[in-house]
């Protein structure tokens, strides 16, 4: 983290943060995506902007965040969809072009894309 030089870059600090803390409990919704460098190379960023871009389109919060390599590189990029508490879906092979079909049915409609999907985990709390 860079150094802060004065107290308004502390409240700035501050104000983000409270920001990220309130998509996450607010929304109950995180989208994680793969930035290992085998999501990287396969177009994981290019994902993520799309993602990005789609929420901001719609004026939909949720959490974004990112992780490592999980060791299913030749399914690249990976984009996990958790919504309160609802299994994680994990979908695999995810381009650019993927991002409008994801957010609509799985933030908006609350369905699940199953032909994209290469994994799930169970959150313990589902009913």
């Amino acid at each position: 983290m860079p150094r802060l030089n004065n107290f308004e870059e502390l409240q700035g600090l501050r104000t983000r943060l409270q920001r990220d803390i309130k998509a996450r409990t607010a929304t109950n919704t995180t989208i994680t995506v793969g930035m290992g460098t085998c999501g990287i190379s396969a177009g994981a960023r290019e994902v993520m902007q799309a993602i990005l871009a789609e929420l901001d389109a719609r004026g939909i919060e949720a959490h974004i965040t990112t992780v490592g390599c999980i060791g299913m590189c030749s399914k690249e990029p990976l984009v996990d969809i958790q919504q309160g508490n609802e299994p994680r879906i994990t979908y695999g092979n995810v381009n650019p072009k993927m991002a409008p079909r994801l957010i609509e049915e799985h933030l908006v409609q609350g369905g699940v894309v199953e032909e994209w999907v290469v994994g799930r985990i169970a959150t313990g709390q589902e009913g």
